[in-house]
């Protein structure tokens, strides 16, 4: 998995980590420079031996133990046998609704 500037193409992080298994919570320590981005894009690539109906992907974005964000991704039907690359884009709201980097200074890196 990896995030880069959508606009730039510039990869500000990415992982090797195997998120198969089911139930397991995952944490990633992103650049603050993420938060100067207008949007970012997402790229998860995967396989699967089995078809999978509803393919879906729920992310949760915490401060301070607090959820301030929930989004849900729908990539659909994958095909047995398969080997896929899925791309979302996440666009920043505008700056008036944006948390403040110094509030989040002390919890990313």
């Amino acid at each position: 998995m990896n995030l880069r500037d959508a606009d730039s193409g510039k990869i500000l992080w990415q992982s090797t980590n195997d998120f198969s298994v089911p139930k397991v919570e995952h944490e990633a320590y992103v650049p603050k420079k993420i938060l100067k981005c207008k949007s970012i894009s997402r790229e998860i690539n995967f396989s699967s031996e089995q078809p999978l109906e509803n393919f879906w992907l729920e992310q949760e974005v915490f401060l301070r133990d607090q959820p301030i964000e929930n989004w849900s991704f729908e990539f659909g039907f994958v095909i047995p046998g398969s080997t896929n690359t899925w791309q979302s884009l996440i666009q920043s709201d505008t700056a008036d609704r944006m948390i403040p980097a110094k509030v989040l200074r002390f919890d990313i890196c």
